[in-house]
């Protein structure tokens, strides 16, 4: 790159808070531009402005959706012409309309990073399984009001229970290993089976067979539209009773007050929530069942993974301005590239 050339323009949305090395390091090769809006308003405003004009690629945070809202036709339409690439730093990336940025033209490139996330999120899935079938919350509970044990539902042992996973991708995988050390039978079920090395001799059932015979249901699928709410009244119905259910994929993929109803008729035994259908609110019911084990959205929260998910996101901008290519474009626009 010559000297008198300018380097390329990266629009950074939200903030890079642990890979700083990384971040230094790719500064070095391109003009970094932020934002100065607080709200979507003036984030549209700003982007119609001209202000970044000539930006080629953008790094957005899960955190940035407070300035800009969700990615959507709308935003697309007001970012500049020259925004070739969108470099998401986490795994699921439902709050970008993906339709929206393919249907550009050109199109605009959406990467996100897969597999970064699977040990730290399985892990946080391991935990909630054996603490929801434990019922330990309830204990918890009872010794922090100062009632010792209190009086909470006896607990089952994971050994010999079948755990069916709901979104067979890299979590799912991970978690099935780590289910399979506590001596549970997994079987799963997908939009299509896996080939018997991906799915590691986990057995492929239908959906309704996932329902119906899981002793320990755990969500992890993405959310999009066809997956919003794909666990509702009617599965639950399908589901054995006294079934546990844990979800660390996204809040929607679960209908919320269908999960408390199940609960409160017992149809549920025990739960446990990484994610709620409008983080950070909290259905007052799930607060209020001390057979619901809740954490804050911690899937990833480890510095170890943290890091490795920013450097990844990085990646992929370093790549895509160098060799207009990503390293993990997401499975929607593979054959984009």
């Amino acid at each position: 790159m010559g000297s008198h050339e300018a380097k390329p323009k990266v629009l950074i949305l939200g903030k890079v808070d642990f890979a700083h090395d990384a971040w230094n390091a790719l500064t070095q090769i391109c003009d970094v531009l932020n934002p100065a809006s607080t709200t979507r308003e003036d984030f549209v405003k700003e982007c119609q402005s001209g202000k970044f004009d000539g930006v080629v690629a953008a790094y957005r945070t899960f955190h940035s959706f407070g300035i800009t809202g969700l990615i959507d036709q709308e935003l697309v339409g007001a970012f500049p012409p020259s925004l070739r690439y969108l470099a998401s730093c986490g795994a699921g990336y439902d709050q970008i309309d993906i339709d929206a940025c393919s249907a550009r033209n050109p199109p605009l490139l959406v990467s996100n990073v897969p597999t970064a996330v699977d040990d730290a999120t399985a892990d946080v899935n391991m935990f909630l399984i054996l603490g929801a079938l434990r019922n330990f919350n309830a204990g918890m509970h009872s010794l922090r009001e100062g009632k010792w044990r209190g009086r909470p539902a006896l607990g089952h042992d994971p050994q010999g229970k079948t755990l069916g996973i709901l979104g067979m991708g890299g979590i799912g995988r991970n978690l099935k290993k780590k289910a399979e050390a506590f001596g549970m039978k997994v079987i799963y079920h997908n939009r299509r089976q896996l080939s018997e090395e991906l799915s590691g001799g986990a057995q492929y059932v239908t959906f309704d067979e996932l329902l119906s015979t899981s002793d320990v249901l755990s969500l992890n699928l993405p959310l999009n539209n066809n997956t919003r709410h794909i666990i509702g009244k009617p599965e639950f119905a399908k589901m054995k009773d006294g079934v546990v259910v844990v979800n660390t994929a996204r809040g929607a993929v679960m209908d919320e007050a269908a999960l408390v109803d199940a609960l409160d008729s017992g149809k549920v035994f025990s739960a446990g929530l990484d994610v709620f259908e409008e983080e950070p609110k909290i259905h007052p019911g799930l607060i209020g069942n001390q057979n619901v084990l809740l954490v804050p959205h911690m899937g990833t929260w480890t510095i170890e993974t943290l890091i490795a998910m920013e450097e990844w996101a990085m990646e992929n901008v370093k790549l895509a301005i160098t060799t207009g290519k990503l390293k993990s474009p997401v499975p929607e626009q593979v054959d984009l590239q």
